[in-house]
């Protein structure tokens, strides 16, 4: 079997074995198949695609290329979750402990922010002493005492897909459902969750800029999960605006807080509950997602949520004090309200827009490994559909650096349409698969 041959037949459009697929990705992984012929079979992939078997035999070739954990002393159930990514994306800092606290073991590897989309490591380590790397027996015995765990992924978990990963970033091959699918789901297979809801964005500030591709991308991980065993579900929700108020590192660490001692935003609320009901719901701990949100919200309500928030904060070396003394996370030098043009309603916030500002003023990344500023970032005042008087905050920037400041505001000043009569608030969320 050759490489050559291999990526010679899905030049041509043809389906590729398992045992082809297989010989690829082991080769690949170690070192045996040279980038360049791999980024000529990206290339192939993305103008030509894969069918579902192709795809689902990729995604097990990858989750198996390195450990795949066995959680299964923690619970007989454990869950994980996944966001493609967006703006203001804070989900996983209230769903982990909320599902927690409910009794269901909430274990995930996960990433760092690249370009406008938020990575939970990033915001993580805004909170002092907090440790993201641990070794496969914490990550299991911090589990199975706190019931909660996030933290970056292991090099021996799906190395192949870091491998990839990378090869993609610089061979414009990233845009391919079948790739995007594969790489997500064997992580997801890989860290041993039998549980997996998938919170798909769509919009402006999401990869999937329309419905059906988010739908299109939703469906084939929820069949790849499927097809090996795995309970999976997903949520399309809404990425036109950013979600809650707050877009940086430490910022969206205080609105989470702000969330689970029930005054953070009601969008944000809204989909911690509903991404929060379909972990349940897999995990067969409620009749229905409106049981689900029930539970959760009792666990909300009765401060069981944020107790387990700072339990799990305290187990990875993190200052749990940051809870009541929001002062002791990192804090801008620069606070400055950008103010409305004119009176009238919000008609349309762009996501994008704003993250590529929150990047600008140094919360995010250009390329990986790019150190970011944790204290920087923007707060809204005002959503689409919200009433706002020329010369009223419109949102405030936290910045540390002039220079960045001013590039910043470049960037927010077109981001907001006005309209003279109030409009339909968006959707948050599309649909669930």
């Amino acid at each position: 079997m050759r490489a050559v041959d291999i990526i010679a037949k899905k030049r041509q459009g043809d389906a590729l074995t398992s045992d082809e697929i297989n010989f690829l990705i082991r080769g690949y992984t170690a070192g045996e198949i040279p980038d360049y012929q791999m980024a000529a079979w990206l290339m192939a992939v993305v103008f030509r695609g894969m069918n579902k078997t192709e795809t689902a035999d990729l995604t097990m070739a990858m989750a198996h290329s390195g450990d795949v954990l066995d959680l299964s002393s923690a619970g007989p159930v454990v869950a994980d979750k996944h966001s493609t990514g967006g703006v203001g994306d804070k989900t996983t800092l209230v769903v982990a402990p909320l599902v927690a606290s409910a009794g269901l073991p909430v274990g995930k590897m996960s990433g760092r922010g690249l370009g406008f989309s938020g990575g939970t490591l990033d915001k993580l380590e805004s909170i002092p002493g907090f440790k993201v790397t641990l070794s496969p027996e914490q990550f299991l015995e911090q589990l199975k005492a706190v019931g909660v765990v996030v933290a970056s992924q292991t090099g021996d978990l799906a190395p192949a897909d870091g491998k990839l990963y990378a090869l993609r970033d610089v061979t414009a091959t990233v845009e391919s459902i079948p790739l995007i699918a594969s790489s997500v789901m064997s992580k997801k297979i890989a860290s041993g969750a039998n549980v997996i809801v998938l919170d798909v964005k769509v919009g402006s500030g999401a990869f999937m800029k329309t419905e059906e591709d988010a739908v299109t991308l939703a469906n084939t991980m929820v069949e790849i999960g499927h097809s090996v065993g795995r309970k999976v579900s997903a949520v399309i929700s809404s990425m036109e605006q950013p979600l809650g108020n707050a877009v940086g590192n430490a910022l969206e660490v205080r609105e989470a807080v702000d969330t689970l001692k029930r005054q953070g935003p009601a969008d944000f609320l809204n989909l911690c509950l509903t991404v929060g009901a379909q972990m349940l719901l897999l995990a067969g701990m409620c009749g229905d997602a409106a049981e689900g949100k029930s539970i959760l919200l009792t666990k909300l309500i009765s401060g069981a949520a944020l107790a387990k928030f700072r339990e799990w904060i305290d187990a990875q070396g993190g200052d749990q004090r940051v809870v009541d003394r929001p002062e002791l996370l990192p804090k801008a030098s620069i606070v400055e309200p950008l103010l409305a043009t004119q009176n009238g309603y919000v008609a349309a916030i762009d996501a994008q827009a704003l993250g590529l500002a929150a990047v600008a003023l140094g919360g995010g990344r250009a390329k990986k490994g790019d150190p970011i500023d944790p204290a920087v970032g923007i707060v809204l005042k005002a959503k689409v559909g919200d009433r706002v008087q020329a010369g009223s905050p419109l949102l405030v920037i936290h910045a540390n650096d002039p220079v960045r400041l001013a590039e910043a505001k470049e960037l927010l000043l077109p981001a907001v349409r006005y309209a003279g009569v109030a409009p339909a608030r968006p959707k948050l969320i599309h649909q669930i698969i």
